[in-house]
């Protein structure tokens, strides 16, 4: 049995993780936004629940401290995220770009605080093709603001984090994972693809054996290793990144 820990775990994809992984007989700890929505998961899931709102780095760190002291975790899976569907740029009490915060800074906060775990997985979208490296406007404070950019600005940035840690932490398993475009509130009635799918290279991840449970640094769609946005693969890039968000946050990201 196998102990795993999904952010952002209440409803969609991470939810659907979180059933299956159960079902299967592991010990799953799931996280909620607030009390409301750990009492709605809750009634569908018998798991433990950490709460704690991602939007801020206070917020991020409360997750981080409960999610330690429900641990030790064989797997972490980054899975909470905002979808690029805000009509405007919206700021953060910490003066972050609010979709950047969720999407970028609150995973690599809680990996820099968390202890390791034995696996790691990152969502992303496949959207993250068309993302961006702006680091001289990375939070859209000087452009027009594009949410649906933005949101595939992030997606790439949680690939560059995923291959980042994968290189700094070779005894950590650490990929990203595309989930495909998943019938669910953020994807919508028109995607393609149901919601068991969406959350299967997860489940698959979480308890493989062999060689993929030895594997790391991939690309994932469907349990296929697939090639990322070129820009993911630039180990200067990636270790911009970390220092970015190593000065953003404070926390810098341990070296193996």
């Amino acid at each position: 049995m196998s102990s795993i820990f999904i952010t952002g775990s209440t409803q969609g994809i991470g939810l659907e993780t979180a059933r299956t992984l159960a079902a299967a007989g592991h010990r799953v700890v799931v996280h909620a936004r607030d009390d409301a929505r750990a009492a709605d998961v809750r009634g569908a899931l018998s798991a433990a629940t950490v709460v704690g709102d991602l939007a801020s780095l206070a917020g991020t760190r409360a997750v981080a401290e409960a999610a330690t002291a429900a641990g030790p975790f064989d797997t972490v899976i980054h899975n909470a995220g905002l979808g690029g569907g805000a009509p405007q740029r919206t700021v953060t009490a910490d003066g972050l770009e609010l979709l950047f915060q969720v999407n970028v800074v609150a995973p690599y906060l809680l990996t820099a605080l968390m202890p390791r775990p034995a696996r790691l997985v990152y969502l992303t979208s496949g959207l993250e093709a068309a993302g961006r490296l702006r680091w001289d406007d990375l939070q859209y404070e000087h452009r027009a603001w594009d949410g649906m950019q933005a949101y595939s600005d992030s997606k790439l940035h949680d690939v560059l984090l995923a291959f980042a840690v994968a290189r700094r932490w070779p005894d950590v398993p650490t990929d990203a994972v595309d989930p495909g475009w998943v019938r669910t509130r953020m994807g919508g009635p028109h995607a393609t693809d149901e919601l068991p799918q969406g959350a299967d290279t997860q489940v698959w991840l979480a308890t493989a054996t062999g060689p993929e449970a030895a594997a790391g640094g991939r690309y994932l769609k469907h349990r296929q290793s697939l090639k990322a946005n070129p820009a993911a693969y630039d180990e200067a890039e990636q270790e911009r990144l970390l220092s970015v968000l190593g000065g953003i946050t404070g926390v810098s990201l341990p070296v193996a």
